[in-house]
């Protein structure tokens, strides 16, 4: 009841500030009125490659900055996410319990509609279209985090479906020294990283190494999983239910970043070992189960600056290359289970039974590898015109190995009896996705162009052609009218399209997930208006509505056997909904932020309500400095219930609140610094759904859902030269 409760309190306070008279604003002259309502804003540049302060970006755009990161304690990416309205972050119900990012409720399984980008090279595993496996990137050599809500195609091309996310990473004018820290606390967590900026000459240098280590939340307990099912069918005792998720991981993140002049290189590694598959590849608890994934990207920028009278041009080379290597119990040693004429497990007719003596096993690879080249060219010669032209070429490949002990070309069900040596079915029809690869060429225009002292037109289109369905254009409209010195009007227009991954398309010989070869792309147009309103100088608000239609959404639909999924165009959505954000600098040492969003999306055809996603969440945060060099930040986030789907016989998912505290004491002694935080702090019990599946009893192979993390606390000492 308390989390409810904090909803009408941030209601109040953003009709109070709204109400707030203008006296203090027109008590100056208009000049330093402006300055005093935006002079500390930020910019951004998500939006349309050119930076604008915030409140004149033609897009509903957040900024979260290494300053807010620090101050609140956030440690990895999807920590610091948590700030932004609108964007809910959950797990996968399909895929090793991967984070999703839910924006404005428009989300699937493998959550491939929200694209992530690293100084703006699009960071994708291409067999699921989404962020690489278990991706949890720590925020030590993050500068700052632009985001947007709602389609950015006619800019990033596809998978900016949703939103995008663009991760700015420090360079050597970030760090500028070397500051180097540790971190310790719950579920074993062992953290370091260093930092260092220096100039050589003409060449600055930024290098960045950070270090995560956790054994996981082992109180994160489910009572039964798809084992469980068999057991009971077939009188074995083999699953692991009631058991811990499987949350451990070991992480390391290193760049360096060179540049001279005109020139930008930039080398970022990242990789994640012996990582646990939270329930499972099959939805079967599997503690010896491991994820590891390296990626590594290089990319050059080289400016050529103004070649000619209003002309400039930026040229950029980027490659990076992505190995996904887990290591899956599918089903645990001593299982029997049923084996299908194709050698599949549970698939009918059933040929066999047979019992796995040291588990089902699946050693599936995949080698992903991206290139890309792209012009972008400037054009200011026009007055009151700002002409974007891009042209770019891109290159995806991925080659897979698969060694396993089930499945077709290793059982034909027969057998009665398997060990677990395992059979290279690599480069076979058996494997479970042949060698793919798509080559895409694009071109867009954009011209941001201020037609009247209070107003400009952003108008977008990008035209992609892709070597494997065909090609598609995607327009963009943004109307910003500096309505009054402290009230900026958008209308805002948008179309986006999203590919199918390889893995959607192509799939096969797979236990959990297959593909589909016929699927179309998924698309949207969405509507957005949103008013930006500074009553006074210590108090902005945002407000946005928004409306969308999707169409041919792709997610994996429960085959009628209950075990295997298949992609599908299933869905044709709408939603609608608005979100509301306040700031208020209530005194110069306490701050107060907050949030409230709401959305409702349902199915265009049957009218029932989009599953998974809450309909509302609400976020509060204070910062208090109470004594000079000494910060205490609060947050409390709401999330409401999350709906079934239909048909789906358990409850709702309850609402639950958490509440964060962090305290930090800057220069403590010599460079010192340290900080403490408490995440969770009242141990509230929240869950992520688990994916529905008809043919199960009770609606799903885990049907308690997956519980949250408990509390958990760290303890931070840094020292910075």
């Amino acid at each position: 009841m308390a989390a409810r409760k904090s909803i009408p309190s941030l209601a109040f306070v953003t009709s109070t500030l709204v109400c707030c008279p203008l006296a203090a604003a027109q008590s100056v002259p208009p000049e330093e009125a402006l300055s005093l309502l935006y002079g500390d804003e930020e910019n951004v540049s998500i939006a349309t490659g050119s930076t604008k302060p915030l409140h004149l970006a033609p897009a509903v755009a957040s900024v979260v900055t290494a300053e807010e990161i620090r101050t609140f304690g956030a440690t990895t990416l999807d920590e610091a996410l948590e700030m932004v309205p609108g964007l809910h972050i959950g797990a996968s119900p399909l895929n090793r319990m991967n984070p999703t990012w839910s924006i404005r409720g428009i989300h699937t399984d493998q959550n491939p509609q929200v694209l992530l980008l690293r100084n703006g090279i699009p960071i994708t595993h291409f067999y699921t279209g989404s962020r690489p496996n278990l991706f949890r990137l720590p925020v030590s050599d993050i500068e700052r985090i632009e985001v947007i809500r709602g389609p950015g195609s006619a800019v990033y091309g596809a998978d900016a479906f949703a939103g995008v996310i663009n991760v700015i990473t420090r360079t050597q004018s970030g760090i500028d020294g070397v500051e180097t820290g540790a971190r310790a606390g719950s579920f074993e967590r062992r953290d370091a990283w260093l930092r260092a900026g220096t100039t050589t000459g003409e060449w600055r240098v930024g290098f960045n190494l950070a270090l995560m280590h956790s054994d996981g939340d082992s109180d994160r307990v489910v009572r039964r999983d798809l084992q469980t099912v068999f057991d009971e069918q077939l009188g074995t005792n083999a699953s692991y239910a009631p058991g811990a998720l499987s949350t451990n991981y070991d992480l390391i993140d290193t760049s360096l970043n060179v540049s001279r002049g005109p020139l930008d290189l930039h080398l970022w590694h990242w990789q994640i070992r012996d990582a646990g598959v939270g329930a499972g590849a099959s939805q079967v608890l599997d503690p010896a189960g491991e994820q590891s994934v390296d990626l590594t990207l290089f990319d050059a920028r080289y400016r050529l600056g103004e070649f000619a009278e209003g002309w400039s041009s930026d040229i950029r080379l980027s490659h990076y290359q992505l190995h996904d290597r887990p290591k899956f119990t599918l089903f645990p040693a001593g299982a029997t289970l049923p084996v299908g004429e194709d050698g599949n497990i549970g698939t009918q007719p059933t040929a066999g039974l047979v019992t796995f003596t040291q588990g089902a096993l699946a050693r599936p690879e995949n080698l992903d590898r991206y290139s890309a080249a792209e012009l972008t060219t400037l054009y200011t010669g026009q007055l009151g015109h700002r002409w974007r032209l891009g042209l770019g070429v891109k290159r995806q490949a991925e080659e897979t190995n698969e060694r396993k002990n089930f499945g077709p070309g290793v059982l034909t069900g027969s057998e009665g009896e398997v060990d677990g040596s395992l059979t290279n079915v690599s480069d076979t029809p058996y494997v479970f996705m042949a060698d793919q690869d798509r080559t895409v060429r694009y071109i867009s225009l954009q011209d941001e162009w201020k037609f009247a002292p209070d107003w400009e037109l952003t108008a977008g289109l990008r035209f992609d052609d892709y070597s494997d369905f065909g090609s598609t254009t995607n327009p963009r409209l943004a109307l910003v009218w500096a309505t009054r010195h402290d009230l900026t009007t958008k209308f805002l227009y948008g179309r986006a399209f999203r590919a199918p991954s390889f893995g959607e398309q192509y799939a096969q010989n797979n236990p959990v997930a297959l593909g589909n070869p016929h699927l179309a792309p998924e698309t949207i147009d969405t509507y957005e208006l949103a008013l930006d309103y500074r009553p006074r100088f210590d108090i902005s608000t945002l407000f946005n509505v928004f409306y969308y239609e999707i169409d041919d959404l792709i997610d994996f639909v429960p085959d009628a056997d209950g075990t295997t999924s298949t992609a599908q165009n299933v869905h044709d959505r709408k939603g609608h909904g608005f979100e509301l954000e306040a700031n208020w600098a209530v005194k110069p040492n306490l701050d107060l932020r907050g949030y409230y969003a709401w959305q409702h999306s349902e199915d265009r055809d049957t009218g029932n309500v989009v599953p998974n996603t809450p309909e509302q969440s609400a976020y509060l945060s204070a910062t208090w400095q109470p004594l000079d060099r000494w910060s205490v930040a609060g947050q409390l986030s709401w999330v409401g219930e999350q709906p079934r789907a239909a048909g789906d016989p358990r409850a709702a998912v309850a609402d639950y609140t958490t509440v964060n505290m962090t305290v930090r004491r800057e220069a403590l002694a010599n460079g010192w610094s340290v900080a403490g935080t408490v995440y969770n702090l009242f141990d509230e019990q929240g869950y992520a759904p688990t994916l529905y599946s008809p043919g199960m009893t009770g609606g799903s192979t885990i049907p308690d859902d997956y519980p949250l993390p408990g509390r958990s606390m760290w303890l931070e000492l840094s020292y910075r030269y």
